[in-house]
């Protein structure tokens, strides 16, 4: 599965974008939902991949420097959206992401390491189906230093960890899911972001 799923330098979304206070002295961003989205996928003898309609996110900043970012997502599960009927029934079943029990698909960071002059290792909580664990999501920025970009980010897991053991009748699908996110973020107050050299 193919989560499109990152936001780091993010605000609240859902139909209209709201930004929670932050700090005066630190910089607040916010996203452009629609020009953003969250993806997932899966290697399948059939294609099993698709979006999540209905998510939010913040990143809440302690001062400039860009490695004190608090990156917050949390996803409906209910709103996966394959393009497939069936398909969606299916994951969003107990066998899959089990919506009804655990609606929320979240991620939470931890820790910040900026790796290179435009990439990133975002260490956190990832909870699915009610199980948490450390994951790491990797992602790529464009625009650093305009208050304007594109944050372009990738995480994946083990379907098996978070005890979805089963598969989809006729579909031999792998272990290994793939989350990624490409999201448009604007800077909207406070200073610039500072950057390792």
């Amino acid at each position: 599965m193919r989560l499109t799923l990152f936001c780091l330098l993010a605000s609240a979304f859902f139909p209209s974008a709201t930004q929670a206070q932050s700090p005066v002295g630190v910089p607040v961003f916010k996203i452009v939902p629609e020009e953003s989205a969250i993806h997932f996928s899966v290697k399948a003898s059939a294609p099993v991949d698709g979006t999540f309609d209905k998510w939010e996110a913040t990143l809440t900043f302690m001062s400039p420097d860009v490695t004190t970012g608090v990156l917050d997502i949390k996803i409906q599960a209910a709103s996966v959206n394959t393009g497939s009927a069936i398909k969606n029934r299916k994951l969003k079943g107990k066998d899959f992401f089990n919506a009804k029990r655990d609606p929320l698909i979240t991620f939470r960071s931890a820790k910040v390491i900026q790796t290179g002059p435009y990439s990133f290792e975002v260490d956190g909580d990832f909870t699915l189906r009610g199980v948490t664990k450390d994951e790491t999501l990797t992602l790529t920025i464009t625009g650093k230093g305009t208050g304007s970009g594109r944050i372009i980010g990738t995480m994946a897991f083990s379907r098996k960890d978070y005890g979805m053991t089963k598969g989809i009748p006729f579909v031999k699908i792998a272990d290994r899911v793939e989350v990624s996110v490409d999201l448009k973020a604007t800077q909207v107050s406070g200073p610039r972001l500072l950057y390792k050299q």
